[in-house]
């Protein structure tokens, strides 16, 4: 790597604690549905986890339960004991999730069961012959109800992932409970317990989502239930408020005593309002970072979300921008769509990076890359921020998200940075192979995230790779640009260039885009 000349420093990483000031970005307010307080809450890392103190929760629900998914699977199993009972002792509870709910219900006289997925996922059915029979056996069972979610416009998609139990306990973030999911944080390259119900094995897999307790549950719930509703779902009564806790037992407490903000996106549909408050607050915190914005997202194919960080790159003194990302997308389609997009926003954005603050790394184990499905974004450690949202139009426009983020220059919300701060440490400890305990140390010696990963040392076969864009075709240039397939409006869908496409007069990426070319010589 050529020596950087000072102008090309990178911001130093050994300021000793997150600063603790009480300010919000102008307008930050306005782009959040509502604040509510948490007793408790916690980053949830890969699915293991997250499987198996959600099934630990579930356990402790009297009341209901409700799961808003893009996808559920009856055939994964929560736990790798996979045992239902031995001859002789207690019945245990069933680790495969098809016969843990029937389960459930029977062993929690008063417990509903309500599971909300997206109806696209109706076509997989085929493939998934035993969650037929899930269905029927669950059909006898009056308090579990199964409904497919149609409530949005063609060609868009429920996205949230949410989980409520009991107004009192809720979960919010980017895993589904379906095949592919299962992962451990050492995702090894070889693991013969990441295997799907069909039998085969899949690539390694980093996911995350976070669990709250308290007033934020229940609002969680209002968004649920209203999805739920809106979705032909049958009436939810309303029940006994819980003041105990539904807290697994083996899931660390990160923050005690936090205000959360909730972010949506939902397409105007029948008598729904179009609402964008994630891709508000997300073109917010970009404007808000002094120091750093950490983010893991499953595609980079905004534009908008491209002209804000352009915007801050161009700056005397930008802030690092790091993102953790897939090598590729998954499936073809996908591919064609995501990849090709985000190459040509990568090269804009780079044109812009005057003093190399922004970086895209592509998380590997060995030769194998490992599928980035997270969704956060953390910034100058005082934002944590998780939900189902990505860096794409989608998420920004089309499909219904939900985020949650924690804030810690809100009053009250002081105590929370140098906890946001040990979970960067954590993350990026996790995709370069190193002990969580080094990062300070390793941060402060290179002096930034980005010096830090390429330079680091390890024997870990975990690491991060630099993402460099590959050259495009025509006809993929033109896919890239168009946004058909990716558009900023549910009517734009197919409609090529519509709005004048990535490109579009006047924006920052049509500028970059221009000073590319005459580099170029096109």
């Amino acid at each position: 790597m050529a020596k950087k000349g000072k102008s090309d420093e990178q911001p130093s990483e050994q300021e000793p604690e997150p600063k603790q000031v009480s300010r919000l970005s102008e307008g930050v307010d306005e782009t959040v549905w509502r604040f509510a307080k948490a007793e408790r809450a916690s980053l949830i890392i890969d699915a293991q986890c997250y499987f198996a103190v959600m099934q630990q929760a579930m356990m402790k629900a009297r009341h209901r339960i409700l799961l808003i998914g893009w996808d559920f699977d009856t055939r994964i199993h929560l736990t790798e004991g996979r045992r239902w009972f031995e001859k002789g002792r207690k019945k245990e509870q069933p680790s495969r999730l098809g016969s843990f709910i029937p389960w459930l219900v029977r062993h929690r006289k008063t417990l509903e069961i309500r599971l909300l997925k997206w109806s696209f996922g109706i076509f997989k059915f085929p493939m998934r012959g035993s969650m037929w029979f899930d269905l029927l056996r669950w059909t006898p069972h009056k308090r579990i109800d199964f409904t497919f979610d149609s409530a949005h416009p063609t060609g868009c998609s429920h996205h949230q992932k949410i989980a409520v139990l009991d107004d009192r306990l809720a979960v919010c973030g980017g895993i589904d409970m379906t095949d592919g999911r299962w992962d451990t944080r050492e995702h090894k390259e070889d693991d013969e317990r990441r295997k799907s119900p069909r039998g085969g094995t899949y690539t390694p897999w980093h996911d995350a989502t976070m669990m709250v307790e308290g007033e934020v549950a229940d609002m969680l719930e209002d968004i649920g239930r209203d999805r739920w509703i809106r979705a032909g779902g049958k009436a939810l009564k309303p029940h006994e408020k819980r003041t105990d806790s539904l807290w697994p037992d083996e899931l660390d407490v990160q923050f005690e005593n936090v205000e959360i903000g909730i972010a949506r996106t939902r397409a105007e549909y029948r008598d729904w309002d179009a609402v964008t408050e994630i891709e508000q607050l997300f073109l917010a915190h970009i404007r808000r970072a002094k120091r750093f914005i950490y983010a893991e997202s499953q595609y980079f194919a905004s534009r908008k979300i491209a002209e804000a960080m352009i915007a801050r790159l161009e700056e005397e003194d930008p802030p690092e921008i790091v993102i953790v990302h897939p090598e590729n997308a998954d499936g073809w389609l996908e591919q064609q769509v995501m990849d090709h997009a985000r190459a040509e926003l990568v090269r804009c954005v780079r044109e812009a990076d005057h003093k190399n603050r922004f970086s895209i790394w592509c998380p590997y184990v060995g030769e194998t890359p490992i599928y980035v499905h997270a969704k956060i974004m953390i910034v100058d450690d005082e934002v944590l921020r998780v939900g189902s949202a990505n860096f794409n139009n989608r998420s920004m426009r089309l499909d219904s998200e939900c985020d949650l983020f924690i804030d810690a220059a809100r009053k009250g919300n002081e105590h929370a940075g140098t906890v946001i701060r040990g979970l960067r440490w954590s993350l990026l400890a996790e995709h370069c192979g190193v002990e969580e305990d080094e990062m300070p140390n390793l941060l402060a010696r290179h002096g930034s995230m980005a010096a830090m990963i390429e330079h680091v040392e390890t024997d870990s076969p975990r690491r991060l790779q630099r993402y460099h864009p590959p050259e495009l075709n025509t006809v993929q240039k033109e896919l890239a640009r168009s946004q058909a397939l990716d558009p900023e409006d549910p009517d734009d869908l197919l409609e090529p260039f519509a709005k004048g496409g990535i490109f579009r007069k006047g924006g920052r990426l049509s500028r970059m885009r221009k000073k590319l070319s005459r580099k170029n010589g096109e």
